[in-house]
């Protein structure tokens, strides 16, 4: 598909990119996604999946994958001379029913990437590998790019209605665009990353040895593999080498661990703290997410997750434009998304820096990590003077729930997940009550772009207790749910009205026809 009928192009197929590329293709349209790399990712690099990223990979369907390929973070083994000091970096949490993956997954990046990667290919895509973007052109109604093969020969023109740069923090895309990087680059704190089989060391401990000056080296397990990833904190003008003898020969010098060996490095990098936040995310057509918008240090394990979810708020807006809704939705992306990576890089930079003090702040993870917090409350689509419940606003997620199964009897029924009920590309409306119900069967939908789904809650039935006390409504309530799992309006009074006034903000209008309305 090379001409103009292609509506968007994705370059970099990292998991923002195949995110975004996953989501377009399920809503029908027609992506491509390409990759100047010869392949796919090989090293652990960002490690750590948070619950709110586990939730939308649940809807995107890879979520399946990512399970089987990690597990829960194991506790930290702090090597103190001949003393190893027991440490939980992570609470191990139950899964409750509004929150059904409460636990940062560990799982190499290669993981989450062949998790997409065959989730895209589920929905007849692949990633062109071996595929460089080296320029583009923007025109009034289209994009059009020019790409070569591995090696820049027999360049390729490809027209798009859209393109949206996911190449990471040395973006072409972005700096193509004259998009402004600000931030900082410490070229002196470095720190050796590789994926290795170690033997002498047991898999059941994230082991740290401390250094003087913050320096210290780690090794994290990777599950259902036999490899480490090793951390070696370098100190300033020390050489980085990554020769496999000298970097034994440096870990044993400084755990004083004449038994450990590291053999087979798989993948081998030198960590730089490069801690940048674009100007904007939005010039005309093109659009840029995960690092190609926002570089972090690797504490607390929010880099990879932010540009998920950049892509997971960007791909249900490009849907809803390419069926007729006002191009302004576009403009949301960044006004939603751009607050959200600067509060992120606060903390992951804060819980890099005290990792040279030992403070405990720095290992320690709670909520603030998961992601699960995170609101748009106040943006562009979700103003601050809406209606609210006893523990919902307009822009929050909106949490998991149990719900009678439809059609099962009283006396035996098994129990519905909301998350379940909201799976796929359309928004869907929750009716609590009778009079939101009776509204909610009025409420006119147009027939184009995301479709909705509408589910009825009998205030009455003593089965919905979670989702009293997830939802707290205390009254009759209509709430829209966005394609995004966040709430996109609440309703507890004149509900037909103001919930028809806050879908045209997010939906083509109702005279527009579109064949590709997707459930």
């Amino acid at each position: 598909m090379n001409g103009p009928n292609l509506d968007v192009l994705v370059v970099g197929a990292g998991p923002a990119g195949t995110a975004l590329a996953v989501d377009l293709a399920r809503r029908g349209l027609d992506v491509r996604i390409i990759d100047k790399a010869p392949h796919a990712f090989d090293g652990s690099r960002a490690k750590g999946v948070q619950p709110r990223t586990l939730e939308l990979l649940h809807d995107l369907g890879a979520l399946d994958d990512v399970l089987a390929g990690g597990g829960v973070y194991p506790p930290l083994g702090i090597h103190l001379g001949p003393l190893t000091a027991p440490w939980r970096m992570y609470r191990v949490r139950r899964a409750t029913p509004d929150v059904p993956y409460p636990n940062t997954w560990l799982i190499p990046q290669y993981r989450t990437d062949r998790a997409l990667h065959a989730r895209l290919g589920r929905l007849g895509r692949t990633v062109e590998f071996g595929r460089q973007l080296v320029g583009f052109t923007q025109g009034p109604d289209s994009v059009t790019a020019t790409v070569t093969d591995d090696g820049g020969k027999e360049a390729e023109r490809i027209t798009a209605r859209y393109l949206v740069g996911a190449d990471g923090g040395s973006s072409a895309v972005r700096k193509q665009l004259g998009i402004g990087f600000v931030g900082s680059t410490d070229e002196q704190d470095r720190m050796i990353i590789v994926d290795a089989r170690t033997t002498g060391l047991s898999r059941d401990r994230w082991h740290v040895w401390p250094g003087p000056g913050g320096r210290f080296v780690g090794a994290c397990p990777l599950p259902d593999s036999d490899l480490f990833q090793w951390m070696v904190r370098l100190a300033p003008g020390e050489e980085a080498s990554l020769d496999e003898q000298q970097l034994n020969e440096r870990i044993r010098s400084h755990t004083r661990d004449r038994r450990l060996k590291l053999s087979g490095i798989r993948w081998k990098s030198v960590f730089r703290p490069n801690i940048r936040l674009a100007e904007r995310y939005r010039s005309g057509r093109v659009m840029i997410v995960g690092d190609a918008a926002h570089v972090h240090t690797p504490a607390g394990a929010q880099g990879l997750n932010t540009g998920v979810q950049d892509a997971y708020n960007l791909g249900w807006k490009l849907g809803q434009v390419l069926a007729g809704a006002d191009d302004r939705l576009l403009d949301s992306y960044e006004a939603e998304r751009l607050p959200i990576a600067a509060s992120v890089l606060g903390l992951s930079t804060a819980k890099y820096e005290a990792l040279s003090a030992y403070s405990t702040s720095a290992i320690r993870r709670g909520g603030d990590e998961s992601q699960l917090g995170l609101s748009y409350h106040g943006g562009p689509l979700a103003p601050g003077h809406g209606d609210r419940t006893k523990t919902l606003r307009v822009g929050d997620r909106a949490p998991d729930a149990e719900l009678p199964h439809p059609g099962a009897d009283a006396a035996g029924r098994v129990p519905a997940r909301l998350f379940d009920l909201c799976r796929g590309p359309h928004f869907t409306a929750v009716a609590y009550g009778t009079r939101a119900a009776q509204a909610l069967d009025r409420l006119d939908w147009a027939p184009s772009g995301a479709r909705l789904k509408r589910i009825t809650v009998d205030a009455t039935d003593a089965g919905i207790q979670t989702f009293r006390r997830a939802y707290g409504p205390t009254g009759d309530t209509l709430l829209l749910i966005r394609p995004d799992g966040y709430i996109g309006h609440i309703a507890t009074d004149d509900w037909l009205n103001t919930t028809h006034a806050a879908a045209r903000t997010m939906t083509p209008p109702k005279g527009h026809t579109d064949t590709n309305a997707f459930a």
